[in-house]
Formats: structure tokens, C-alpha cells, sequence
């Protein structure tokens, strides 16, 4: 079986859905495991939900968008853990509407979280990470981030700027042991999707095969190479009823 025991994973966006799954997984493998987000409850939420598990979950509220919270957290992490093992950039938000209709303001605040809080995770964790040379990031992407589906731009060029960051990242930290994986999930199931009409979520993905792949991709041996971006879709439509 595989263990994470003696790791410390930092996952945003870890209050629900994917993040709340890959904490819950990781924890039960025996990772010590930090989320960190906007909303208090939910973290709480998520921290509770794993209680019975061998690794613990540690809620620390933050904004990853904002360059001090971002410090403030991973400062945190290290001073409790001595190390950050692995990241996941999971926190995003979504806005559906053609170009001409998206504001300026709803534009900045989805590059803000699905981003630039990426890119202030990566540089607060990778100078510690290529100290230890180890670690591993794993960023969560989405379909849109392969796709061009109309009405989805604000969200879909922050995902395909994620997935060319994931480029770059891999290819300036290897040499320091360090592993970048994104995954692209197709339609799940959580709360970013709960108000989708006409959607059939029987068909649809859940955050538990999220999970799945990102603990495979965190235990596997050392020398599989995993291509990025990874897409991860269900057989079936889920927008077929």
C-alpha cells in the first residue's frame, strides 16, 4: 500500500471538492496535511471529515492571491512541519459569459486566484523545496485549459496559462528533484458545478478520481515520467441526460 507517512502536503483551496479530496486521501495515507482558503468553516470542515485518519489536517485560512497571506502561510507550514514535501495549486473561481460581457474587474479576479496565486505559491515553496532537492507540484488544471469552449475565456486562459507554467516549472526544478504535474479534469462534481443546468452527474467526475490520480502521481517510483498536462474525463457525456 502506498504510505505518505512523514510528508507535509499544502493544498489550497482544501475546503471542498477536489482540494477537500486529495486532503482527506492524502491524510489517510499519513500525510500531515495543511489547507488553506478563504473560508473558515469549510477548512474546519475538511479537517474534521479526516479526524480518524493517521495524518492530521491543519486548517490555515488565507488568500492566495495576496502576497502576504501567501507567506504568512507557507512560513506557518514550515515552522510547524520543518518542510513542504508536496503542492497542490487547486484553488480556483469560474465566471461564464462571452469576452465583450466580462468585466474588468471579474476578469482580474479570476487571474488573481487561478494564477497569480499559482505562481506566488510556487516561488514562496520552491526555494525551500530545491534547499531539500525534493518535492513534488501538482497543479489542478482543467479541460478548458486544452479546450476553447465559447463563453469560458476568463476562466479557460487562466487554465491554459496554468498548464504553460507547469512547462516552465518542470523544466527549471528537475535537476533539483523536483516533479511538476498538472492535472485537467473534465465536468466534476462540487460545488463550482452545482448550479450547472441540465448537467448529469451520474456521467460527471467526483472529487475521490481526482484524488486517485494525485496520489499516484505522489507515490509513484522515480523514474516513471508523467506528461503534462494530464486529461481525466468520463466516458460518457455528463452533458447527455
Amino acid at each position: 500500500m502506498n504510505s505518505l507517512t512523514g510528508k507535509t502536503a499544502l493544498i489550497t483551496g482544501g475546503g471542498s471538492g477536489i482540494g477537500q479530496g486529495i486532503a482527506l486521501a492524502f491524510a489517510e495515507l499519513g500525510a500531515n496535511v495543511v489547507v488553506c482558503g478563504r473560508r473558515v468553516d469549510a477548512l474546519e470542515s475538511t479537517a474534521h471529515a479526516g479526524r480518524a485518519f493517521p495524518g492530521q489536517i491543519h486548517p490555515l485560512p488565507g488568500d492566495i492571491s495576496q502576497e502576504g497571506d501567501v507567506t504568512r502561510i507557507v512560513n506557518a507550514t514550515l515552522a510547524q512541519f520543518g518542510k513542504i514535501d508536496i503542492l497542490v495549486n487547486n484553488a480556483a473561481v469560474s465566471f461564464s459569459g462571452p469576452v465583450h460581457t466580462v468585466s474588468v474587474e471579474t476578469w482580474d479576479q479570476v487571474m488573481a486566484i487561478n494564477l497569480r496565486g499559482p505562481f506566488l505559491m510556487c516561488r514562496a515553496v520552491l526555494p525551500h523545496m530545491r534547499a531539500q532537492r525534493s518535492g513534488h507540484i501538482l497543479n489542478i488544471s482543467s479541460e478548458s485549459g486544452i479546450e476553447y469552449y465559447p463563453g469560458d475565456a476568463a476562466y479557460g486562459t487562466s487554465k491554459h496559462a496554468l498548464n504553460a507554467l507547469d512547462e516552465y516549472l518542470q523544466r527549471e526544478n528537475q535537476e533539483f528533484n523536483i516533479r511538476v504535474n498538472t492535472i485537467c479534469p473534465g465536468m466534476v462534481v462540487s460545488e463550482m458545478t452545482a448550479d450547472e443546468p441540465h448537467l448529469n452527474r451520474a456521467k460527471c467526475l467526483f472529487p475521490s478520481d481526482i484524488a486517485d490520480l494525485a496520489v499516484w502521481l505522489v507515490t509513484r517510483r522515480a523514474n516513471i515520467k508523467v506528461g503534462s498536462p494530464i486529461l481525466i474525463q468520463t466516458m460518457e457525456n455528463p452533458w447527455e441526460q
